[in-house]
């Protein structure tokens, strides 16, 4: 297991078969939603990422139903994230956790800068993180 799943695990209490999705779902995210240079210099510094965002990449996206319409027409988003991570048996503390750990292990890899710019260019994502 790699050293991103392992800390999420670790840190944020859950399991790392969950930790693992959740990180694939929240990177592929990013990937989808962030600044297209600063996120894909960002995911490659990941020792991981790559796999994980190419084996979870769009993993519970189909948000359908009352709540996934509404969350479309409010554009989706960060709001659609926690949707998604929420349908995976996290609540809001274990989604800030790994959004915070997740940041944490990219700032030590990919270094400030290239994070802040990631952060900065997903609408509300930064009351997170």
């Amino acid at each position: 297991m790699n050293e991103l799943v392992s800390r999420v695990a670790d840190n944020v209490g859950i399991a790392p078969d969950v930790a693992e999705k959740a990180i694939g779902m929240m990177l592929g995210f990013l990937q989808r939603e962030a600044d297209d240079a600063a996120v894909a210099k960002m995911i490659e510094a990941i020792p991981g990422a790559p796999e994980l965002v190419a084996k979870y990449n769009g993993a519970g996206s189909g948000g359908g139903g009352l709540l996934g319409g509404l969350m479309a027409s409010l554009g989706g988003g960060v709001m659609a994230l926690g949707q998604q991570l929420m349908s995976q048996g996290l609540g809001m503390g274990e989604i800030t956790g790994l959004a915070k750990q997740t940041m944490a292990v990219a700032r030590e890899h990919a270094g400030d800068e290239v994070v802040d710019k990631v952060v900065s260019s997903v609408p509300g994502l930064s009351q997170f993180v």
